[in-house]
């Protein structure tokens, strides 16, 4: 017996300059390693907005996507219908890295999560809609996701606030514990005080650094960093040069984190760490960095996928710290109805909505 489409209302993007349309979409059945979530909420990241520079129109993007699964495929074995899931990236399960227990290596990361050209959804007048976006393509009512990046979560975790955790959350986290591995004492400076930097301050003072700066153009944003634990803002138009405004009179920091993909902010990030030193670059974007080899003399840096993550085991573990009040991403979160995807867009762009996630009750 043929499985009936599921229906559902998506966010439809169709052009790179163009406004998400929210209309009906059929969604196919789970193919034999996939399952069917009913999205409860989805989180909007700035590497959402890559969809339209990669194209591959039409497409439905989202990729923090949080919901209860409804229908597993046939060769689906740690998932069955009721699970609350929260969705992260995709990867391949059969390549070195992943075998090891690290997916954000993916030797098929870029394929699976940016390129999958599959269409497992159709429009109203039938034509295909690109629906594997990080493997779930959230931004909607109904998402197909891998066994593999669909993360079990505790039935009580509030899925309106947990999508957040599959991507940036998780980024900004990560960067500090497993790719810095950040210790008591250490310094860090924050370049971009978004969802990722923010969510990078408040791992930092977890981690009890012993100075955590925030940089950002948004009062708002620093305003909240200080709350958060950063120790000192720096507003990037006050007058000097960056890097000189974030050092200071102290000394240089021994990591640093660039949120932003803007060269002359990672060139930043670069110069303000000292010997040894860690620059981990995590922004989504596409300006070159250029740097003089011996700029780099006793530094390091590195250009990290998903704050090198493997979410099956830190997304639980970032859970349990925000359940115990020590990790209070929730406080970056605003909230809108799918409908108002566009206006969501533009306060995320604007500063004023530090983490917006789309609520698809009634889709």
């Amino acid at each position: 017996m043929t499985a009936v489409p599921t229906e559902t209302l998506a966010a439809v993007l169709r052009s790179a300059d163009g406004q998400f349309d929210v209309e009906k979409v059929a969604i196919d059945a789970p193919a034999a390693n996939e399952v069917l979530v009913r999205v409860v909420a989805a989180g909007m990241c700035h590497t959402d907005s890559l969809a339209r520079a990669i194209g591959n129109f039409p497409i439905v993007p989202g990729h923090e996507g949080a919901g209860v699964v409804e229908a597993i495929g046939s060769a689906v074995t740690s998932l069955r219908p009721g699970d609350h899931v929260v969705m992260s990236f995709d990867s391949c399960g059969i390549c070195a890295a992943c075998h090891s227990g690290r997916p954000y290596h993916c030797a098929e990361f870029e394929l699976l999560n940016f390129g999958n050209r599959r269409a497992a959804a159709h429009l109203a007048d039938g034509k295909g809609v690109a629906n594997r976006w990080f493997g779930q393509s959230s931004f909607a009512g109904y998402a197909l996701a891998g066994e593999r990046n669909a993360v079990k979560i505790p039935d009580h975790v509030d899925l309106r606030l947990a999508g957040p955790l599959g991507c940036g959350i998780m980024t900004g986290a990560g960067s500090v514990m497993n790719v810095m591995q950040l210790r008591s004492g250490d310094s860090i400076a924050v370049f971009g005080a978004g969802a990722v930097g923010l969510a990078a301050v408040m791992a930092a003072k977890l981690s009890g650094a012993g100075e955590i700066v925030a940089v950002d153009i948004h009062e708002n944003r620093r305003a909240l960093a200080l709350e958060l634990g950063a120790d000192r803002v720096v507003d990037p138009a006050a007058g000097d040069e960056l890097a000189v405004q974030v050092v200071g009179n102290g000394a240089p920091f021994d990591f640093s984190l660039d949120t932003t993909a803007r060269a002359e902010v990672m060139s930043a990030a670069t110069e303000v760490i000292g010997r040894p030193g860690l620059a981990v670059l995590v922004g989504a974007g596409f300006e070159p960095l250029t740097l003089a080899p011996a700029s780099l003399a006793g530094k390091a840096v590195a250009y990290a996928y998903l704050g090198h993550a493997n979410p099956q085991v830190f997304l639980p573990r970032l859970i349990s710290l925000w359940q115990r009040g020590m990790f209070p991403f929730d406080r970056l979160v605003t909230s809108f109805p799918l409908a108002d995807i566009n206006q969501a867009e533009v306060a995320s762009a604007a500063g004023s909505a530090i983490k917006p996630v789309l609520m698809m009750e009634g889709q």
